[in-house]
Order: C-alpha cells, then structure tokens, then sequence
C-alpha cells in the first residue's frame, strides 16, 4: 500500500445543527461543561474547604490538558457546527474556559501540521512553533522538563497574528474577541476577589497548559519527523481516547489530519500495514504518561549513532586512500 492509494472516509449527517454527525454533541457538551465547571469554581471557593478546592483545582488543570488536546483540537480540525457564527460562539466558550484565544491556537496548531516537529534548519529555525527540537541541540528534542514549564512562556504572539492577518481581517478579529472575552472575564473576577485569581487559579490554570504540553511531549518524541506516517506517536488506550476524542491515534492524525474522530479506530485499520512498514511508534501508556514507557528512546541516542557513523566513514575513506 502505498500513501496516495489511502482514502479518508469523511462522516456524513443530516442534521441542521451539527456539520458532520450528531456524535459532535458529545465534544461540544464536554467544552460547554468545562465552561460551566470554571465559573463553578469561582463561586464555589469562599464556601469550600480548602482540600476540596485544590482537588478541584487539579481536576481543572486536567480538564484543561483534556479540552485542548481533545475537544479544541478536534474543533479545530472538524469544526462541529453547519453554522459559521455558531462555530465562533462556540470559540469564544471554549477560550473562556482554558482562558486563551480558539483561535490563535488554531494558528499555531495549524503551523505545527506544516513542520510536523520538524528538526532546525541550517538557520536553526523550525517550521513547527512548538516542535519539541525547536530548543534542542545536535538535532535532539528538548528536555521534557524545559519542554514543559517554559513552552507556555515562548508563544510569539506577533508571529500568530501576522498568520491570522494573512488568513484576513476577520480571523484576528475573532482572534482579539476571545482573548477579550476571557481577559474580561477573568478581570471581573479579580475585582471580587483577587485572592481567588492570583493565590489558586492562575496556579492551576498554568498547571493545565504543562499538561497539555506533557501530553504533546510524548505525542511526538521517538517519533520520525522525515516519514509522513510515523510523523506522530500513537497510544490507543480506550478509555484515553475516548476522554481525549482519539487523540491518542496521533501518527494517523498527522498523517491524515482531516479524519473524523468517530473514523479514526477504521482508519487505523487502513494504515496499519504501512505503519509497520515505515516504524511507525506505539505506546502502551497516554502520552502525558508517556515517560513511563519502558521502551523510551534516551535523548542523545540520535546524534552518538550520527557521530559513530561520522567516524566510521571517515575512518573508511582514509583506508581507501
């Protein structure tokens, strides 16, 4: 089987609400919930114990990890609504929730499928923004822990707006109405109560986002960013991808982005054959656990293989003179 001999099954409805199969009400209900669960904590915080905050608080940070990588991620990629407007009312929930704009992060994630974590150019640029060998050395991926607590901190917001003004003026409008909506949101909340803001959600809210970037850590690291289908690392626990809307299949969402999650478990099926063939990476555990794997590559394997080769070949040319 060769790649361009694949065909993605795209999923079908008649349905006036949602654009390709009713089972979209299940991610958009999720967004709506974390929606609801965010603004749940602000009033529920002067009447709780402490212990039952921070649990929750946790429990959000999860959720955040779990929304972007699942429900914003799949609504980036399959929009859930026949309706435009819909669709950015629904962004805007969704960015008051994890508090960050739908839409910049749809420009940055659409930057990530351009590079695929791709490894630096002669210049040392990576066309991925987020590639997890962007701050490596030697052609390696960063160390996780870096990776981790300082990716939040390296958005180039001015490189995202200069790609949502080339899709036009209309996506960085939305872009600003989001990051608006949850500022404001978040700013009115200061004025009733900043201890809430400052000492308990920005902590957990921070927390989210390492989360999610554990999880793309793991998504992509032992991955092979020179073969289309094995661009990605796949685990394909039920009940991860059942939270995570199938996610985990991320060697075939990379090769293949536009697959609907209800199609991906059939896609795998197609696919299968050519991923053994290329190396295709599996993990048992979900990749924010993904440092559990007792197969891990160890950083710096790559580039000791590429010098002992150097050697090698070095060592032969001067034998054959």
């Amino acid at each position: 089987m060769t790649a361009d001999a694949i065909r993605v099954e795209r999923p079908t409805t008649n349905s006036k609400l949602f654009a390709h199969t009713r089972w979209d009400a299940i991610p958009a209900g999720g967004g709506l919930f974390h929606l609801a669960y965010f603004l749940g904590l602000f009033f529920l915080y002067p009447h709780a114990p402490l212990w039952v905050m921070l649990i929750l608080g946790f429990v959000y940070s999860l959720m955040v990890n779990a929304n972007i990588n699942g429900i914003g991620h799949n609504f980036i990629h399959n929009p859930f609504f026949r309706s435009q407007l819909l669709n950015r009312f629904f962004g805007v929930t969704q960015s008051i929730a994890c508090c960050f704009s739908q839409t910049y992060y749809d420009a940055v994630h659409m930057q990530h499928h351009k590079g695929n974590a791709d490894r630096p150019d002669e210049n040392g640029e990576t066309t991925d923004w987020i590639s997890i060998y962007k701050h490596g050395h030697d052609g390696e991926p960063e160390n996780p822990w870096s990776y981790v607590f300082l990716s939040f901190f390296r958005d180039d917001i001015g490189a995202i707006r200069r790609e949502l003004r080339k899709r036009g003026r209309r996506e960085l409008m939305w872009g600003n109405i989001e990051l608006t909506a949850f500022a404001s949101v978040l700013f009115v909340m200061f004025l009733f109560n900043w201890r809430y803001v400052i000492f308990y959600f920005l902590p957990f809210f921070y927390l989210g986002h390492c989360f999610s970037y554990l999880n793309g850590y793991y998504r992509h690291y032992g991955a092979n960013p020179d073969k289309p289908v094995a661009w990605g690392v796949s685990s394909y626990g039920k009940i991860y991808n059942w939270l995570f809307f199938y996610n985990g299949y991320h060697a075939e969402h990379h090769f293949r982005p536009k697959v609907h999650w209800t199609k991906m478990e059939k896609f795998r099926e197609q696919v299968g054959e050519l991923q053994k063939q290329e190396g295709t990476r599996v993990i048992k555990h979900a990749h924010m656990l993904g440092f559990l794997d007792p197969h891990l590559p160890k950083r710096g394997e790559r580039s000791a293989t590429s010098k002992s080769a150097g050697v090698a070949a070095f060592v032969s040319n001067a034998k054959s003179k």
